[in-house]
């Protein structure tokens, strides 16, 4: 017989209806099994595994269950896994709420079956699972079809929520199961982007886990983007629209469609022309469309920033960043979550940059820390529209006083030669100083012109550029080559000389490592990376994009005066090795050109967003 629809508590107070049953009550029967007579016991747990067990049952069972939780100890935990067995996500309400009050009472009375019920929980924070017969082999794969995923979701939340209510060490014992379950890289991306959501959910209502669910979700998507190289991802993309061009076959027309119906609803995914061709960026873009929009709505009340959340969030995030980001190297895309959230307000951005600066100027971090904080504060200062050049200067003043001090210190003496291993994040605060003026002296001269200049002067590049240490040889050539055309424009050094002498004499700097074996450390371990390269993932750059800086076009009397011939060309092939992310050591031609990507009047901006290494022949 159905049960009648009561509301909330009303229902749980009222009695059962009866049902045909054998046995006499749970309790007797609890009774009999511990006196060793198990019969009973043994069609009480089949009953309840029977996948028929109708809605009634299940109500009147939970019910006798709650009452007699005292009897569920440690001996009957095969009884209790065959109850959290039950399929109670997927019946009526009523049974709902009833499994609530149970799991509440189980836990509070006996917290051995803690895990078990954590366990139970998580495992349905991702579609679940059907098997699917297919030429006699059984295939296994998520059920996106269920269209009370959501419903059943809040519900996965209130069950956790209850529980942590009843047993206040609950986030203790939920982080290690939330680490086991989370789903492998190569899973469905709907899977993924489930598990992840469910994962942000939980921060809300335990923000104990926020750090650790959050380093638990950046380290999988750093996996995802150091596994997915920007290169690939462009050639996918090349692979896939040259063979839209074509006839599509049928097979694939039916496939596409499938894809389209089965992203219907309230999913991230909109459009297919969004979706990535390289299966692990579409993956990775999902789940930063995910972790952008978290980070806002956690940020924002009402459409407000709230200061306070804010500034929480963004604790989180810099010990995450600090943890994971800062040591790898060669992720293109996750870092933006710190690009993203300085955005909200200066006041970030100048705590990030603030930060990155204590980390490049402490001599008591690695000499590889240190310098990629160099990096991220150059690509930070080029790249964050958001920052105002009265911060740009503030930024150039501090580094470029620290790196006179270190001249000072350095200059002479013993270490004075041009070494990366020894003047690492020396180098690559030169490096971020001619970056930033790259991308920012325009703006620097804007307005007062003058006034512009001799703030530029005052910096003393001449110095900088002369020193023994020699920061041209070890720098980036695209970044020293438009540092020089820039510089020469203007008037505040000459480069060229240096520059030429040092393409006559690179004879790298060799040092005998370790082992005894020889070591060369005239090339920039840094190679061609700046953190904050164009991002290439399609919907996550929508986010992006707005508080970007590309690389400006460069008008035709820039062109005239950048063009000057200095040194004839090399060879088409370092054009590549560029794109590759090597850079040609030997031989390097200043110019300015276009490359493959590029028409002529673009910028010197590679595949790969920084300025390139293309040379013109002259």
């Amino acid at each position: 017989g159905a049960v009648t629809m009561l509301r909330g508590d009303e229902f749980i107070s009222s009695p059962p209806r009866k049902t045909v049953r054998f046995g006499g009550t749970l309790t007797e029967i609890l009774l009999k099994y511990e006196k060793g007579e198990t019969t009973d016991f043994e069609l009480l747990k089949h009953q309840l595994s029977d996948p028929d067990i109708k809605d009634a049952q299940i109500i009147n069972w939970l019910h006798e269950f709650r009452a007699s939780v005292a009897y569920l100890t440690k001996e009957l935990e095969q009884l209790v896994s065959i109850l959290l067995k039950l399929p109670w996500l997927r019946r009526s309400r009523e049974v709902v709420e009833e499994y609530l009050g149970f799991l509440g009472n189980l836990v509070s009375a006996q917290t051995v079956h803690l895990r078990p019920c954590l366990r139970m929980i998580v495992s349905q924070f991702v579609p679940p699972r059907i098997t699917i017969r297919e030429d006699d082999v059984d295939i296994s794969d998520s059920d996106d079809d269920d269209e009370n995923l959501s419903e059943n979701f809040d519900t996965c939340h209130r069950a956790l929520q209850t529980v942590a209510r009843y047993v206040p060490s609950t986030p203790q014992f939920l982080m290690p199961i939330l680490v086991e379950n989370f789903p492998f890289i190569n899973k469905s991306e709907r899977t993924l982007e489930c598990y992840v959501h469910n994962l942000l959910r939980v921060t809300v209502y335990l923000p104990a886990l926020r750090l650790q669910i959050l380093e638990l979700i950046i380290e999988k998507l750093l996996k995802l983007d150091v596994s997915t190289p920007q290169q690939d991802i462009e050639d996918a993309e090349e692979t896939a629209k040259n063979s839209d061009t074509e006839e599509k076959s049928t097979e694939q027309g039916l496939f596409d469609m499938e894809e389209d119906e089965e992203r219907k609803g309230d999913k991230v995914v909109s459009s297919s022309s969004d979706r990535m061709a390289h299966p692990l960026a579409e993956r990775l873009d999902i789940l930063m469309t995910i972790l952008f929009s978290y980070i806002k709505d956690v940020c924002h009340v009402d459409g407000k920033l709230d200061i306070n959340s804010t500034k929480d969030l963004y604790r989180d995030l810099v010990s995450v960043f600090d943890k994971l980001i800062l040591p790898t190297h060669a992720s293109c895309h996750v870092q933006y979550f710190m690009f993203y959230i300085c955005s909200f307000k200066l006041g970030l951005a100048e705590a990030f940059l603030n930060h990155l600066w204590k980390k490049l100027h402490d001599p008591n971090n690695p000499s590889v820390i240190r310098q990629t904080a160099g990096t991220y504060i150059g690509s930070l200062l080029a790249r964050a529209k958001f920052i105002p050049v009265v911060t740009v200067k503030a930024c150039l003043d501090l580094l470029v006083n620290w790196m006179h001090k270190y001249i000072d210190n350095q200059d002479t003496g013993a270490n004075a030669y041009c070494d990366v291993a020894l003047h690492g994040p020396f180098y690559s605060t030169c490096q971020a100083v001619f970056y930033t003026l790259i991308f920012r002296h325009k703006q620097l001269l804007d307005g007062n012109l003058r006034k512009g200049l001799s703030y530029l002067q005052s910096l003393n590049f001449e110095r900088i550029v002369m020193c023994q240490l020699n920061p041209l040889k070890i720098c980036i050539p695209s970044v020293v080559n438009l540092f020089a055309a820039i510089t020469r424009k203007y008037q505040l050094v000459f480069c060229y000389t240096i520059i030429e002498r040092n393409n006559r004499q690179f004879i790298p700097v060799v040092r005998s490592g370790s082992g005894g074996d020889l070591v060369q450390t005239c090339t920039n371990p840094l190679d061609s990376f700046f953190p904050f390269d164009p991002y290439i993932l399609k919907r996550s750059k929508k986010t992006i994009d707005p508080l970007y800086q590309f690389w400006e076009e460069l008008s035709a009397e820039d062109l005239e005066n950048l063009k000057k011939p200095i040194k004839k060309g090399t060879s088409e092939d370092e054009d590549d090795d560029f794109l590759k992310g090597e850079t040609p050591q030997n031989d390097v031609v200043v110019g300015i050109a276009p490359n493959s990507y590029e028409s002529t009047t673009r910028s010197p901006v590679s595949s790969i967003g920084s300025p390139s290494d293309s040379y013109v022949l002259y």
